[in-house]
């Protein structure tokens, strides 16, 4: 009896270390995936309504706005770099190691942002200062989300994929919800005091997400497939993945890219520039941001649901339908600015986010599970990196530039067409990417 009650308590003891070690596997990517958008939005939020008056001051403020949103995308531009070195080695040492790096630079870049002097204080080198700091953030943020993502989809069963890849992806509305919701404070300030002081404090305040997120981080295990697939040796550690991915798996690349996209340029467009753009028709700071918090918690709650839904009826169905109606959303988002009303503006932002949370949701299962092991972390990195180069720097850029051609607000026709475009692309792709719910992931 003695033997079996020890027998029985090692086993519970076993088992509950266990689920301790998955839930902390949890909580390391989605406090991961918080810190690296709460960054980029705050980054994101400040470029529209604070860094062209404090970093580009002696140009018009349209064009202020286009140089502080080009700064935004080095960021974006040094991320494909980032996934491509972080990849490398996470593909032939181990997830682990890259990605407590990553999060130790993301804080650094960060904190950098809101020491930074201003142009008035040290004239040109402070914008150059600013894209060096942008640009930290890039690389560190660039080796995040494919380490973070994987480490979950690989630590849990094959059935629940969509489900658990999805919890990564859930620290994208919160890390967007937070920063808002800090700058609709912050909005609150008077104008001089915003411009002088308030706007570094969530910069800063940020180093406390890096902290817990890297306590979290040093005491999760190795992902069990990589080190399953190395002990077994079915995959030799690539001498160089991004070379080998590029020879032998490259149209597997460039679904991934089209896959993300869309939804990265709509993140971009529909928060960062259309804070800007309902400053421009009448609301408020403050009005906009709020409406955006609001949504993005409803979309939080949507991502898993999404992503459960596509355990059970395939990545693809799901996908598709959520580049579709998100495309239509960018019509009806820019009529709800001009419509005058916060009420119809925060409706629009729900069907937006919740949209959008269709195609995020199972975002992370869908791309994990194009490559193999060997170079998974590259191939999934590189997929979503290079998106988000494309749709998100440069989709403020462009949006503004297509606003500027028409005439300015309230002219946001060419903007929504750009927007269904690049989501219709999205939606594309998922019909050539291969369908693997509930099958076991590619080892070599």
């Amino acid at each position: 009896m003695a033997l079996s009650a020890d027998t029985h308590d090692g086993s519970s003891r076993t088992g509950s270390k266990r689920r301790n070690s998955k839930r902390r596997i949890l909580t390391s990517t989605y406090i991961g995936t918080v810190i690296e958008w709460f960054d980029f939005y705050i980054y994101g939020t400040a470029a529209a309504i604070v860094f062209n008056v404090l970093f580009f001051p002696e140009v018009d403020s349209l064009i202020g706005t286009l140089a502080a949103f080009g700064t935004l995308a080095s960021g974006f531009l040094a991320r494909p770099i980032g996934g491509i070195i972080a990849g490398h080695f996470g593909d032939r040492i181990g997830r682990k190691k890259m990605l407590v790096l990553s999060i130790i630079l993301m804080g650094f870049g960060t904190v950098i942002v809101g020491l930074l002097p201003t142009y008035e204080q040290i004239g040109i080198w402070a914008p150059i200062l600013l894209v060096t700091a942008r640009v930290i953030q890039g690389l560190a943020a660039g080796g995040e989300w494919g380490g973070g993502v994987l480490m979950a989809i690989e630590h849990f069963d094959d059935r629940r994929r969509g489900l658990w890849g999805s919890v990564g992806m859930m620290g994208v509305p919160t890390g967007v919800t937070l920063s808002t919701a800090v700058f609709a404070l912050l909005s609150l300030l008077p104008q001089e005091d915003l411009l002088s002081w308030g706007w570094r404090l969530p910069f800063l305040a940020s180093i406390v997400l890096v902290g817990v997120g890297l306590w979290v981080r040093l005491g999760v295990d190795e992902s069990p497939v990589f080190e399953r697939a190395r002990q077994e040796q079915k995959t030799k550690p690539a001498k160089a993945p991004f070379i080998e991915i590029m020879t032998k798996d490259w149209r597997n690349v460039v679904v991934g890219v089209l896959l993300v996209i869309g939804p990265f340029a709509a993140s971009a467009v529909f928060i960062t520039f259309g804070a800007s753009y309902g400053t421009q028709v009448g609301f408020s700071r403050a009005e906009v941001l709020t409406a955006q918090s609001i949504a993005n918690v409803v979309e939080l709650i949507a991502m898993p649901l999404f992503g459960l839904l596509s355990d059970h009826i395939g990545r693809r169905k799901i996908y598709y339908w959520g580049g579709a109606l998100l495309g239509i959303s960018a019509f009806t988002l820019f009529a709800a600015f001009d419509s005058g009303s916060w009420a119809v503006l925060l409706v629009a932002f729900l069907f937006t986010y919740v949209a959008h949370g269709m195609m995020y949701g199972p975002m992370g299962a869908f791309l994990a599970e194009l490559f193999t092991t060997g170079t998974r972390y590259t191939g999934a990195s590189l997929g979503y990196q290079v998106a988000g180069a494309i749709g998100g720097g440069f989709g403020p850029l462009i949006a503004t530039s297509l606003l500027v051609a028409a005439g300015g607000a309230p002219n946001y026709t060419y903007v929504a067409v750009f927007m269904l475009v690049v989501c219709l692309l999205s939606a594309g792709a998922a019909w050539f990417a291969p369908e693997m719910k509930q099958r076991a992931l590619r080892e070599a």
